[in-house]
């Protein structure tokens, strides 16, 4: 993850309350946002998930010590969700295609989800995550706030209908 992802990820988490309980990043890559969303929510159990095993192990080699076993990285796609209906409080989708439908079967009602993009400079379109929030509300997101923090952009919302 990116130093400007970092930043948008710690933006986007301060609209975040209650603290979450269980917390699912799609596309963690080695890590770096699971470390933070762990730090940022100590009581809450995060899940990193990425399609590369390579990556997973390197997150792994990262983690260190987790007597508590907060912390676990998996291998596995977007499509299905390797996780069980209902299951987590906050869903973090770093880039890539967001499969809204999956997002909603593992979250929570009044959960909430995060998307992180980089925009590309070559696209003349607004960053997905600022088009995303129609469809989302038509699945029942309530938008909470848009941004961009250098040059990521985000979305957070939270899931009234469950």
């Amino acid at each position: 993850m990116t130093v400007s992802g970092l930043a948008a990820l710690a933006t986007a988490v301060l609209s975040v309350e209650p603290e979450p309980e269980r917390i699912l990043q799609i596309g963690c890559e080695q890590g770096d946002g699971v470390f933070f969303l762990a730090r940022e929510f100590p009581h809450a159990r995060v899940r990193g998930l990425d399609r590369s095993q390579e990556a997973i192990d390197r997150a792994v080699a990262r983690m260190g010590l987790d007597p508590e076993g907060r912390v676990a990285f998996k291998r596995g796609g977007r499509r299905p969700l390797p996780y069980p209906d209902d299951c987590f409080d906050l869903v973090v989708q770093t880039g890539g295609l967001l499969l809204p439908v999956d997002v909603t079967r593992v979250l929570r009602a009044d959960g909430w989800l995060i998307y992180l993009e980089r925009p590309r400079w070559w696209w003349p379109l607004p960053p997905r995550a600022f088009r995303l929030a129609r469809t989302l509300r038509r699945l029942g997101f309530e938008t909470v706030k848009l941004g961009e923090v250098g040059d990521e952009s985000f979305y957070v919302g939270r899931f009234l209908e469950g």
